[in-house]
């Protein structure tokens, strides 16, 4: 028997070792060199420095030099999400994780994603072409020299990356520019609403001001001196995005001749996107114009010929050829008539696309805005960006704040955009794109304050149409309304706001529900409980709490009860981002051409939404959890669906507070991806956090070491003068 054990604990131990033998080969060994001296090919010495939190404080002697070493030092801890990324966006990832992603790789293609891409990296002009190679030669030098040891996701996926190029970075900004621009889905949703219901209850229902959701959205303010503690502005910035593992925001800090600025990267992408040099910060959110229209072509799928005037005209054929693990390749003909790909087919209609990432003449103005020393430097730089269209808002040193909203926005003079067009007519095509100076904009508004929250910027009076997926108002009321309770703001107070859980929308809706119920003078013991629910709670979509989950079921039903009776049976597609300020209105005003008693309505969405709450959470209403219901769980892409360990290299399930009008937007599709706090009296005291970690390599300690800050809503220092090194390495030119 003491044979027999000495034998397998030999075994055990001989399995082990191999099992450490092969994590150290291929998790451990490709984590990045972060000290000591490395030689590349730069023109001068250079330095990296990371501090606490893996953020790379990167010091070069030429712009050469430091997007070389951006484009190296990304690499190093995120070359797997680079590459994901840019296949995501080219349509390319069927090739190395099989069919699951064939319908992704379509519609890129359909999108021309890939060639619009090798399009505009060959008219970018010399300045922008300047960085965008340095930042890919140094991708490639990470690449050639580390193909024996890349991260473990080439292992598990059984493939090496090509070689990066400029329009791979090109792909990079495509992507999120894809990401931000999805109202091609709202024409088609509101065409087929139109197609099944009443015309002038489906226009109020999506009035043309509006959009899918949930879509991605953002805040960010800055406050002027006057309200601040310090007398000079503070800015504060969270863009909500998709969740994505690792995260989709790279911190990092570039030093350089004329060049001293840190904040938020992309990875693929060089510069810094969101953050502050010496002089002035800033922020972005998601301005949710109508950038895309859908043309209705009359079209043969066999020739190629349309109609355009009624005269006939040949698209241009292109064909893709999609490789798909583990099967035969499929061909693709996508065909690009005047209007744009034709992208959509539903039965026998064909729609083409007209977007304005396809349009010429792209730009990238970041190194500018890094290098910006006041609003004059900023707003010219703007005044560069093509798109996606987004809200800037600004702050400098010298006291000023601002705001621009920036990128091309198409004119529509004869019509909305937010349902097809006759491609035929030619009736409605787009004039143009609205002059940078006539963009809404202000600079040191009296109040000392600008707040943006995806809302509509566009006055009344505004001389040109307006079509958007724009926010409802409640985030930037709720955030103006914090913000106005008081003076002498500091930075650190910033992430309170970001992270606030109230929902006007919510406490609203739920008590008029109550009132519903309370009008009727009866008492209901399956129902006394939801309502007493309802008249303690304080509007917080908070977990643990039961009140939010009714609530939230309560504002579903009546969603569904009102896309009834506009277009009967399209109630459950009905999810428009301003259902709630519509559904408001509708409760407010009471048509009587909509429902003959509102009471008895909400009476019935009250019952309905205290049954399935029974039914998803048991009778007890004390007892339900809004956080069961927001449950998330970060799956990492390729380590989370590892059989037996995936767990182990994912977050989650945990509860989730916030919901789509509260200002910490939180769904279980998205949520925060960054958070910044700029504090231009000190630079020292600004902050961030990114949703995980700054490394994608799961061996690495900033693999995911911010989740707890960020999902208890706290923040770090961002060093930017006074960096405490953790790690130092040393950059020396030659091979």
């Amino acid at each position: 028997m003491g044979r027999i054990l000495r034998i397998v604990n030999l075994g055990v131990a001989v399995l082990l070792l191999a099992a450490s033998a092969l994590i150290y080969w291929y998790a451990w060994r490709p984590l990045p060199v972060t000290s000591g001296t490395l030689r590349l090919p730069v023109g001068h010495a250079a330095k990296a420095v990371r501090d606490e939190r893996g953020v790379a404080h990167i010091e070069a002697a030429s712009i050469e030099d430091i997007f070389f070493l951006q484009g190296y030092i990304t690499s190093q801890d995120r070359l797997w999400q680079m590459d994901a990324l840019r296949r995501l966006a080219a349509g390319e990832l069927s090739e190395i994780v099989g069919p699951a992603a064939l319908e992704s790789d379509q519609e890129a293609r359909r999108l021309r994603l890939g060639r619009l891409a090798d399009e505009q990296a060959a008219s970018l002009d010399a300045a922008d072409r300047r960085l965008f190679n340095a930042y890919a030669r140094g991708v490639n030098h990470f690449l050639e020299t580390h193909r024996s040891n890349l991260p473990l996701e080439f292992t598990l996926l059984g493939y090496d990356p090509r070689p990066w190029t400029v329009a791979d970075s090109v792909l990079a900004g495509l992507q999120m520019f894809r990401t931000l621009s999805t109202t091609w889905k709202d024409e088609v949703l509101k065409q087929g609403f139109l197609a099944k219901g009443d015309p002038r209850k489906v226009s109020f229902l999506f009035p043309v001001r509006t959009g899918g959701e949930v879509q991605p959205g953002s805040n960010a303010w800055v406050l002027s001196g006057k309200l601040t503690a310090t007398g000079k502005p503070i800015l504060a910035n969270d863009t909500h995005l998709e969740w994505a593992f690792p995260g989709p925001w790279y911190a990092v800090h570039l030093t350089a001749p004329e060049l001293n600025v840190t904040g938020f990267s992309l990875p693929g992408l060089p510069s810094v996107i969101i953050g502050h040099n010496q002089r002035i910060a800033w922020g972005i959110t998601n301005l949710h114009y109508d950038v895309q229209d859908l043309y209705l072509e009359q079209f043969d799928p066999q020739t190629g010929r349309y109609l355009y005037k009624d005269h006939p005209e040949q698209a241009r054929l292109e064909r893709e050829t999609i490789r798909i693990k583990g099967r035969p390749p499929i061909e693709l003909a996508v065909w690009t008539t005047r209007h744009g790909p034709v992208f959509l087919r539903a039965g026998q209609q064909h729609y083409a696309l007209r977007w304005v990432a396809s349009e010429p003449g792209f730009r990238f103005p970041f190194l500018a805005i890094d290098q910006a020393k006041n609003w004059s430097d900023f707003a010219a730089a703007l005044a560069r960006f093509t798109g996606p269209a987004s809200n800037f808002v600004y702050a400098d040193i010298d006291g000023n704040i601002g705001y621009h909203a920036a990128g091309k926005l198409p004119v529509r003079r004869t019509y909305d955009g937010d349902i097809p067009s006759d491609g035929n007519k030619g009736n409605d095509e787009w004039d143009g794109f609205i002059p940078f100076d006539q963009l809404p904009a202000a600079y040191n508004p009296p109040s000392g304050m600008l707040v943006t929250a995806n809302q509509n910027p566009f006055g009344d009076s505004y001389p040109y149409r307006v079509n958007g997926n724009f926010s409802t108002h409640y985030r930037s009321r709720q955030i103006e309304a914090r913000l106005k309770s008081k003076t002498g703001w500091k930075p650190e107070e910033m992430p309170a706001v970001q992270t606030d859980l109230y929902s006007a929308f919510s406490h609203w809706l739920a008590g008029q529900a109550l009132r519903a119920y309370q009008a009727r003078g009866l008492r209901n013991p399956a129902l006394d409980p939801a309502a007493k629910l309802i008249e303690a709670w304080d509007g917080q979509m908070r977990q643990r709490t039961a009140a939010p989950l009714l609530a939230t079921l309560i504002f579903q039903h009546l969603r569904r009860a009102a896309a009834e009776k506009a277009a009967p049976g399209q109630g459950a597609a009905y999810e428009a981002q301003m259902a709630p300020a519509v559904l408001e209105k509708l409760l407010t005003a009471r048509p009587k051409d909509w429902f003959d008693d509102y009471d008895q309505l909400l009476l019935r969405v009250f019952v309905d939404a205290v049954e399935e709450g029974r039914r998803l959470q048991g009778h007890d209403v004390s007892k339900w959890d809004y956080g069961r219901y927001t449950e998330l769980t970060l799956v990492h892409p390729i380590l989370g669906r590892l059989p037996y360990i995936g767990g182990l290299f994912n977050i989650g399930p945990v509860p989730m507070s916030g919901s789509a009008t509260t200002v910490k937007q939180t769904t279980r599709r998205l949520g925060p991806s960054m958070r910044f706090v700029a504090d231009s009296s000190n630079w020292e005291n600004s902050l961030f956090s990114v949703t995980i970690g700054q490394s994608g390599q799961p061996f690495s300690k900033h693999f995911r070491d911010q989740w707890q800050a960020y999902y208890e809503g706290r923040c770090f220092a961002m060093p930017f003068a006074r960096v405490e090194a953790k790690s130092v390495l040393e950059i020396q030119p030659g091979r």
